[in-house]
Formats: structure tokens, C-alpha cells, sequence
């Protein structure tokens, strides 16, 4: 199952975006200034499962990187050059992995997300029960 999963997500243009707007160090604002158009575009773009080779293309230039490399980017790569790269030269990439693991995790950002959640909704009901007592 977590490979069907792996396959969709590495098919996903706009996952990718983000991955490689968030590996550049770059917020949302960032990418939107250098394409010209709003912050909310960008978040849609990177929601969007499928883009045109024409918008990837643009998007690509706007990162720094091939249309090629964009279209064909996966973590797995990223890892695998960055520890070729630094194998030669001394350098552990373990940490380097260690950040690119973090830069998507789904569940992880699900279960922060249902924890905000929650702790607000916690709040809005002690503020009723406090509303409720207080008429009485």
C-alpha cells in the first residue's frame, strides 16, 4: 500500500514545487515574486496534481532548475547525488537526509494540524461552559 501511495506522490507536479521551493529555502511569497503572481496561486499550484508543461516550464526557470528536473525530481534522487556529491569530498550527507526527510512529511503535518484543531476546539468550549455558567 505505502508504494501505491509512494507512486502518487511522486506523480504529483505540484508536491514537487513544493518540495524544491521549501529545499531552496524559499516561502510561498518568495516563489509568487519571482513568477509574478500571489502568494495563493503558489499554494494552489502546489495542491495541483496535475500542471501544464508549459506552467512546469515556467515554474522550473523560476526555481533554478530544469523543466527534466522538476518533472523527474524525487527525494530519492536528491539523496542519492547529494551523497555522491559529498562522498568524495569527506563530508557526511546523514544530515542532509535527515532534512529532507523532514521537508514532507503528510502525517506529520496531519497530526499538527488535528492537534490545532482540537486545542481550538477545546477553547471554544471552556469559553461556553464559562459563557453558560456565568448566565446562570
Amino acid at each position: 500500500m505505502s508504494e501505491v501511495i509512494t507512486n502518487k506522490i511522486s506523480l504529483h507536479r505540484g508536491r514537487k514545487i513544493e518540495r524544491i521551493r521549501k529545499l531552496r529555502g524559499w516561502t510561498q511569497t518568495d516563489l509568487a515574486t519571482k513568477l509574478n503572481i500571489s502568494k495563493q496561486a503558489v499554494s494552489k499550484l502546489e495542491q495541483a496534481e496535475n500542471i501544464s508543461d508549459e506552467k512546469l516550464t515556467e515554474v522550473a526557470h523560476a526555481l533554478g532548475v530544469t523543466f527534466e528536473g522538476l518533472r523527474d525530481f524525487t527525494e530519492e534522487k536528491v539523496l542519492y547525488n547529494t551523497n555522491n556529491f559529498y562522498e568524495n569530498c569527506g563530508v557526511s550527507a546523514s544530515n542532509i537526509a535527515a532534512n529532507v526527510e523532514n521537508i514532507h512529511n503528510p502525517l506529520k503535518e496531519t497530526i499538527e494540524m488535528f492537534e490545532r484543531q482540537l486545542e481550538a476546539a477545546r477553547t471554544d468550549l471552556l469559553e461556553l461552559v464559562k459563557q453558560n455558567i456565568t448566565k446562570k
